[in-house]
């Protein structure tokens, strides 16, 4: 069976996150340099059945996309050359960034790991996936 893989894009380094085979938990995956993003997902994507990738869509509170979406726009660009076959859908991430590190701070991690930046992308990726596997977009679907 397939996994849905998400990713919170950032300028420097991005976050990913799969689910497992049944769709039923999101997971971190990884934390890479986003110039390397491509190259990792097309050696991911060799190894493991993907059939959705969500993309973390940074909006304000105002529900205008954010600044970030100028450099979010031309990697989609280039991940549909790349993948052309593969479909993607945008997911609102707003909040993802202050609900990882409330998540890191639940979990007790102490205050160095908890200023990890690669981590706390990772959960944000993981957090867009979630709340994606349980929204009503996901569930129409099915």
């Amino acid at each position: 069976m397939a996994r849905i893989l998400s990713i919170d894009f950032g300028r420097k380094r991005t976050g990913i996150a799969v689910t497992d085979t049944l769709k039923i938990i999101a997971g971190g995956l990884a934390t890479v340099p986003t110039g390397e993003l491509l190259s990792f997902l097309m050696h991911y994507f060799e190894q493991e059945d993907v059939e959705l990738v969500v993309i973390g869509l940074p909006r304000q509170m105002n529900n205008v996309p954010s600044e970030n979406m100028r450099y979010i726009e031309p990697f989609v660009v280039q991940f549909k050359k790349q993948f052309p076959k593969m479909p993607i859908v945008y997911f609102d991430e707003r909040f993802t960034s202050s609900l990882a590190h409330r998540v890191m701070l639940d979990g007790g991690l102490k205050k160095k790991d908890r200023q990890n930046k690669a981590l706390v992308d990772e959960i944000s990726a993981t957090i867009i996936l979630q709340d994606y596997l349980e929204s009503k977009q996901y569930k129409e679907r099915l």
